[in-house]
């Protein structure tokens, strides 16, 4: 029987990280749907899911729309939906929600929001289960599988996805993970439970070091690494690793998991939209802004600094050649493009900080050294 109850937490307020991560991921949905659904090549995906496993009652408690009323309403509204071939069979949209009031809030606000859901034109379906155990059955049932497939796990305190559901998903054509972690699940009262670690990372020994570590400032440093390595062994080729910094609040943490770079120019594309709103910055978690100050005359301010330092993390093993500093910048970083490589790379020169060779114009065969 269905919780028909309100309970004190039923809903919650709005935190401004979770608000943040909102828009990222509405730019980034207004990005994916119309590369999956449009036509491309003559090529045309048969049914294309998006799965939000961790959906919550679909509200907070001011009012706010959850990520379930947000992905179903900027689709059915994009300016690409006449081109779309918005279709039931085709386009689906799945809910897992655990907690059975939160479960039955989520119904009743889906109704409200639009009406009968079996008058839209896309296929939006919730149900009651645990993203660890019953995501991968939903996207059974659902017909899922063999095509194109965007997971959300999107927990604030707990990740409970078998590594074994991630190779799965990365085995799946054209498909991609979001996985976030909220601020308390770097703390050790979170590590009592090692054997669903086991599961999560594929093993005590992939994961013990990041348990291990103390120090409060590199701990989710260190989990998040850990993390992002596992993506990879699951198979996504590309993993991007950052922190959300909301302007007031705490942070969040977000691993993204591709095998396409497309996704990967996607997915920064719609960091780089919604970064420097309301305070809010995207930050990678291998940089701490060391950068000796005075060295940048053409820029100022910790983004720069980010982007110089890790430029040095990339030429610190020796010379490379400007496109795969561009190429590293792409793949390897939280929010950097290959398109921001150029300009710091002619800054180091000017300032006497690195050789490029042969001397004279710079272009991507041109190899730079780090002096």
């Amino acid at each position: 029987m269905p919780d028909t109850s309100l309970r004190a937490d039923t809903l919650w307020k709005l935190e401004p990280a979770t608000a943040a991560k909102h828009e990222l991921y509405k730019r980034y949905l207004d990005a994916w749907w119309p590369i999956l659904l449009q036509p491309a090549r003559g090529r045309s995906w048969e049914r294309v899911t998006y799965l939000d496993a961790f959906a919550g009652p679909g509200r907070y408690e001011g009012g706010e729309p959850g990520s379930p009323v947000f992905a179903i309403r900027r689709l059915l509204s994009h300016s690409a939906a006449d081109r779309m071939n918005l279709r039931r069979e085709r386009v689906r949209l799945l809910f897992l929600e655990k907690r059975s009031d939160r479960f039955s809030f989520l119904e009743s606000e889906l109704e409200q929001q639009f009406g009968p859901l079996g008058g839209l034109p896309v296929w939006p379906q919730a149900r009651q289960g645990e993203a660890g155990k019953d995501a991968e059955q939903l996207l059974t049932d659902s017909g899922a599988w063999g095509s194109p497939i965007l997971a959300v796990f999107d927990s604030w305190g707990n990740v409970n996805v078998p590594l074994s559901l991630m190779k799965r998903i990365a085995a799946n054509p054209a498909s991609e993970v979001i996985v976030t972690f909220g601020p308390n699940w770097f703390s050790r009262q979170e590590r009592r439970q090692p054997e669903h670690l086991d599961l999560v990372f594929g093993g005590r020994s992939y994961w013990a070091s990041a348990d291990a570590e103390s120090r409060p400032d590199e701990r989710w440093r260190k989990w998040l690494a850990t993390y992002k390595d596992a993506l990879r062994r699951a198979g996504f080729r590309y993993q991007l690793q950052f922190q959300i910094v909301p302007g007031t609040g705490q942070p969040l943490y977000l691993v993204y998991g591709t095998r396409h770079p497309k996704g990967v120019e996607v997915m920064k594309d719609a960091m780089w939209d919604v970064d420097g709103t309301d305070g809010m910055k995207f930050a990678d978690p291998r940089t701490r802004n060391a950068v000796p100050p005075g060295q940048l005359a053409l820029w100022s301010g910790p983004e720069h600094a980010e982007l110089e330092e890790l430029v040095r993390q990339c030429l610190a093993d020796g010379p490379v050649s400007l496109d795969k500093v561009r190429n590293w910048l792409l793949t390897e970083t939280a929010r950097w493009r290959a398109r921001d490589a150029v300009p710091v790379i002619r800054e180091l020169w000017d300032t006497g900080q690195v050789t490029v060779s042969p001397a004279g114009r710079l272009t991507g065969k041109s190899v730079i050294t780090l002096r």
